[in-house]
């Protein structure tokens, strides 16, 4: 049987992802028992962060699944998952606020998330076809063929792009975290002791980005060192 040794090199990266997204359920479930001390709500705290900035057309709804919560651009809503629209505590709260400082990095333009939406349909197609264009042209190749080399190095283009929005959703997702605490504090959602919980909350978040990355770029260098080795 055929083993691939580039295979080590995704390991890590995986075992990364596991941790991380284990400390976000942790940090969620620890916080989501915690109520924050003004008592406001998940769609409360959106709402107030929301019209603060001047957003006052952007809506607040309730969402499917757990930890399902989005900002959505073109519908211009924010969807928050049932445990975080209706619950008080600082888990809901930091979420709901993290969806908001999306919602305000769109209102004004952040250019790290101008330039993620405008990759977004490339990597939509990327994600699906850079793994199969590249073994069908490695295999191509292999036998020859002239249509070999284009349709492999397609994926690879492909999947370059899918590392690129991997690694610009990274300075969006630490901004939104950012705004969130400033503009929690601000508006007084949270009190200074209540902040380091925040925290934690928004920091396991931030770090399924991180793993999300590291996987993506683990993947890239078996790719070239899976082209390295047939040169």
């Amino acid at each position: 049987m055929y083993f691939d040794p580039t295979i080590i090199l995704l390991l890590p990266a995986v075992v990364f992802a596991f941790i991380a997204q284990g400390q976000v359920n942790s940090a969620y479930n620890k916080y989501a028992a915690v109520r924050n001390r003004r008592g406001m709500t998940g769609a409360q705290a959106a709402r107030a962060i929301l019209d603060r900035n001047g957003l006052s057309h952007i809506g607040v709804e309730t969402g499917k699944g757990r930890l399902s919560d989005h900002y959505d651009p073109r519908k211009k809503v924010i969807r928050l998952s049932p445990e975080v629209y209706g619950s008080a505590s600082i888990a809901s709260v930091s979420i709901a606020a993290h969806e908001a400082g999306h919602a305000v990095q769109h209102a004004k333009r952040y250019v790290p998330l101008v330039l993620r939406n405008s990759i977004v349909p490339v990597v939509n197609i990327g994600s699906m076809l850079s793994w199969p264009l590249i073994i069908i042209g490695i295999l191509l190749v292999s036998v020859g063929s002239y249509y070999g080399e284009p349709v492999l190095y397609l994926g690879v283009i492909f999947f370059v792009g899918v590392v690129a929005f991997h690694a610009v959703t990274l300075p969006v997702e630490f901004n939104a975290s950012s705004r969130a605490l400033t503009e929690m504090f601000e508006y007084g959602i949270i009190h200074a002791e209540e902040g380091k919980y925040a925290k934690k909350v928004l920091s396991a978040a931030a770090m399924t980005y991180v793993a999300a990355l590291a996987v993506a770029v683990a993947n890239l260098l078996r790719i070239l060192i899976i082209l390295r080795g047939r040169d």
